[in-house]
C-alpha cells in the first residue's frame, strides 16, 4: 500500500485543505453591532435613526442626527456549546471494519468572554448633507476544542476575524425622504486547524493548519422615509468576495504519508453574503414606540469553495441556503432622562443539515433582550443592554475523506450539538 511521493502530497494537501473550509459558510454573522439595537433585538434596524450606529444599519437615517455625534461601545459575548458523540468512526484501508473515534467532548470551545467592539461618528455638514464613519466587526468566530476531541478530524481550532471600515454619506432629498450609502473596506484573517488520521488508528494523529488573510471592498446603500410618527427604512449591503492567501502546514504523518509533511502556499475564496434590511418604527404614543425589522441573507450564493495550492485545485460542495431574521421590539420613555426597551428575534441558520460541522455548531436562534438609555445630559448618554440567545439542537453527520485509493481513510463525525449564549453590551453616545 505504498503511495508515491507525488500522489501522497497531492491528495493529502487537497483533502486536508478541503476539510476545514465549511467553517466559512455557517452562522458566523455577528449581529452585535450596536448596544442600543441589542436591547431591542435589532428591531430598530434601518428605521430607528436615533444613534450613530445607524451608519451600519442604514446610513440614510443619519439625517435624523443633528450636529456631530459619536458612539463608542462593545458587546461581551458569553457563548456555550456542547458536543455529544453519537458514534463517530473512521475506516481502515484494506479492512471492512470501521474503528470508533473516541475522545472527550472537546469542552466548551468558546472563550468565556468574547468582546465585539464598535465605533461610529456622524456629522451634519449642511441642512441636507451628512457624513459618517463606522468601524466594526460584522463577521467572526472563534472555537478551540480539547486536543482529544472526538470530532478532531473535523475541527480543533477556528479563528475567523473581520474588521470593517465604512465611510458613509447621507443626503436629505426632501424633509421626509433621505438617501445614503457607503463603502465597506474589509479585512479578514482566518486560522483553521484539525487532526489528520494515520493509515492505522493505533498511531498518533497528524495535524494540519491553514492560515490566510485578505483585504477587499464592498458597498451599501439605503433609503429612509418619515411621516413624523412613522419611519420606514430599506437598506442593501453588498456581499464581499475575499480571496484568502496564506499557508497550509502539515505535520506528524508517518509511513507512506510522511512525504506530505511540510508547508505549502494556498489560496481559498470566501464569499460573504448580500444582506437586505427592511424596517418600520411607529410612535404609538409620544413616549411609546413599536419596531419591526426583517433581514434576508443571500447565503445561497455560497455553493462551494475551491482551494488552490501548488499541487492543484479541489472543490468542496456546500449548498448553503438563504436565511432570514425577524425582529420585534419596543421602547418607552419613562422620563426625558430614561428610556427602557425590549425585543425578540428569530434568526434562521444558513447551514445545510447535510453539511453541518463542529467548526460552526449552529442552529436556528431565538433572542430575548432588554436594555436602557440614561441621558446623563443633553450631550451624553449611556446605553446598556442584555440578550439571551437560545440555539436549537442539531445533529452533525460529517464524513471527510483523506488520501487516494487504496489508502483512503474516511473519518465520519457523528455528533449532537447544543448551546446558548448571553451577552452584555454598553455604549456611550456623545453629541456636540
Amino acid at each position: 500500500m505504498f503511495l508515491s511521493r507525488r500522489l501522497s502530497r497531492f491528495f493529502l494537501v487537497t483533502g486536508a485543505l478541503a476539510a476545514p473550509i465549511p467553517a466559512f459558510a455557517g452562522g458566523f454573522y455577528l449581529q452585535e453591532q450596536s448596544p442600543i439595537e441589542t436591547g431591542r433585538a435589532l428591531s430598530g434596524g434601518a428605521a430607528a435613526g436615533d444613534d450613530p450606529s445607524t451608519i451600519y444599519f442604514n446610513p440614510a437615517a443619519m439625517t435624523q442626527l443633528s450636529g456631530i455625534q459619536t458612539s463608542i461601545g462593545a458587546s461581551a459575548l458569553m457563548p456555550f456549546a456542547h458536543q455529544t458523540n453519537r458514534g463517530s468512526s473512521r475506516t481502515i484501508p484494506g479492512s471492512p471494519v470501521r474503528a470508533p473515534v473516541n475522545g472527550g467532548d472537546g469542552g466548551n470551545p468558546f472563550e468565556s468572554v468574547i468582546p465585539v467592539p464598535s465605533f461610529y461618528a456622524s456629522a451634519q455638514v449642511t441642512d441636507r448633507l451628512w457624513l459618517g464613519l463606522g468601524v466594526n466587526a460584522p463577521f467572526g468566530l472563534k472555537l478551540d476544542y480539547d486536543d482529544d476531541f472526538f470530532g478532531r478530524y473535523d475541527s480543533l481550532y477556528t479563528n475567523l476575524k473581520t474588521y470593517n471600515i465604512q465611510p458613509s454619506a447621507a443626503y436629505k432629498l426632501t424633509d421626509n425622504l433621505s438617501i445614503g450609502g457607503g463603502v465597506d473596506v474589509q479585512y479578514v484573517k482566518v486560522t483553521l486547524t484539525n487532526a489528520l488520521p494515520q493509515l492505522s488508528p493505533l498511531l498518533a494523529d497528524g495535524f494540519t493548519s491553514l492560515k490566510g488573510d485578505d483585504w477587499s471592498v464592498g458597498w451599501n446603500a439605503g433609503l429612509f422615509y418619515t411621516t413624523g410618527d412613522t419611519n420606514f427604512g430599506v437598506h442593501y449591503r453588498s456581499g464581499i468576495s475575499h480571496k484568502l492567501a496564506g499557508t497550509q502546514s502539515i505535520s506528524g504523518l508517518l509511513g507512506p504519508l510522511a512525504a506530505a509533511n511540510g508547508d505549502f502556499a494556498a489560496t481559498a475564496p470566501l464569499d460573504l453574503p448580500d444582506i437586505v434590511t427592511v424596517s418600520m418604527m411607529h410612535k404609538l404614543t409620544p413616549n411609546l414606540r413599536a419596531m419591526i425589522t426583517g433581514k434576508w441573507y443571500n447565503w445561497s450564493k455560497f455553493k462551494g469553495i475551491a482551494v488552490t495550492s501548488a499541487t492543484g485545485t479541489t472543490t468542496k460542495e456546500l449548498d448553503y441556503k438563504d436565511s432570514y431574521s425577524v425582529s420585534l421590539g419596543g421602547e418607552y420613555d419613562v422620563s426625558p432622562a430614561l428610556t427602557l426597551r425590549a425585543g425578540t428575534m428569530f434568526d434562521r441558520t444558513p447551514t445545510n443539515p447535510q453539511h453541518l460541522t463542529t467548526r460552526v455548531p449552529d442552529g436556528d436562534r431565538v433572542w430575548l433582550t432588554g436594555g436602557a438609555t440614561w441621558n446623563m445630559s443633553d450631550s451624553m448618554a449611556l446605553n446598556v443592554s442584555y440578550a439571551h440567545t437560545f440555539v436549537e439542537k442539531a445533529n452533525i453527520i460529517r464524513p471527510d475523506s483523506y488520501y487516494p485509493s487504496p489508502a483512503t481513510v474516511t473519518a465520519t463525525t457523528l455528533a449532537q450539538t447544543s448551546g446558548n449564549a448571553d451577552q452584555v453590551a454598553a455604549s456611550m453616545t456623545l453629541r456636540f
